[in-house]
């Protein structure tokens, strides 16, 4: 059975993942949005090469930051990974804080292809012009869809014109309804990691600890470099005004204290919707919450 651990930044998810991985001689695969772009390994908390030597992890340094992964992509590839480890007997630690691509590891997402030049000409279009085109294919689509949101519009309506299916249509497929109910491909185990009100601490610490390890150095390397998604990055964004002089040092270190805990919030909101996620006690004491997740795997295997 796959065993998946997730919980926000900075909640020691890692260390049990690497913890456990040494215990069942099992693989990891990243699902960290960012882990996936070279050189960018300060800021996003990628395993050391070290640990990566002693640990086999799967889905980090894929593509160049210049560079751009959509889910769907990292879908692809994180399927074809788990499949050939699987089939080489290789237990498996799905692990991380990104949780869209989470569960299009799991869990039966299907995302529609795209095409340039229909992206284009929708992107070309005004919103209100999309909305009626969307709702004189799919009434329902009302019901589906923030119409008052141009970037799901826009998708809904790329995908109407590539595929000819709409947000009803697609709303009423099994994979949908797989989804919705959050029944993944295969038997998972999913443990959640967080430390309540301690992850304001411990975000400073990371922040502290990313700071004395070079991020600054790192940014300033990646300037100019990385492509729209990579430059989204926290602690990546909130820095590039620092290299560029805009800004000092103490106030991009702020920055990304802040953009961190806004991400922290977002990804609670996020698993917390997620029944399947069993929620282990937390200690401070890294040992005690080792306990605490043995005790919750021997009860569940």
């Amino acid at each position: 059975m796959r065993i998946g651990i997730v919980g926000p930044t900075a909640s020691g998810k890692s260390e049990l993942a690497e913890r456990l991985a040494r215990e069942l001689a099992a693989h990891i695969v990243s699902v960290d949005s960012m882990q996936v772009y070279r050189k960018m390994d300060i800021g996003t908390a990628k395993p050391s090469p070290s640990i990566q030597q002693q640990i086999p992890h799967h889905m980090l340094d894929v593509v160049d930051p210049a560079e751009e992964m959509s889910v769907a992509e990292f879908q692809t590839i994180g399927l074809g990974v788990i499949e050939e480890c699987e089939t080489a007997g290789n237990r498996l630690i799905i692990v991380g804080g990104s949780g869209l691509h989470f569960r299009a590891l799991v869990d039966p997402l299907v995302f529609p292809g795209s095409d340039p030049e229909i992206r284009a000409s929708v992107d070309a279009t005004p919103l209100a012009a999309l909305v009626e085109e969307l709702l004189a294919a799919d009434p329902g689509a009302a019901n589906l869809v923030d119409l008052r949101n141009p970037r799901r519009v826009t998708r809904a309506v790329e995908v109407v014109r590539l595929t000819g299916l709409t947000p009803s249509v697609r709303h009423e497929t099994v994979e949908a309804q797989a989804v919705r109910n959050y029944e993944p491909v295969a038997p998972i185990v999913i443990v959640g990691v967080d430390p309540g009100g301690m992850i304001g601490r411990r975000v400073v610490a990371r922040c502290d600890a990313m700071f004395a390890a070079g991020l600054l150095d790192e940014v300033s390397g990646l300037a100019g470099k990385v492509g729209r998604t990579a430059a989204q990055a926290v602690g990546y964004k909130e820095l590039f005004p620092v290299v560029a002089g805009e800004i000092t040092e103490d106030e991009g270190r702020s920055a990304v204290v802040r953009a961190t805990l806004s991400l922290v919030r977002r990804q609670r909101t996020y698993f917390r919707r997620d029944p399947r996620v069993q929620w282990i006690q937390w200690h401070n004491d890294a040992d005690k919450r080792w306990q605490a997740l043995s005790q919750l795997l021997e009860l569940t295997a």
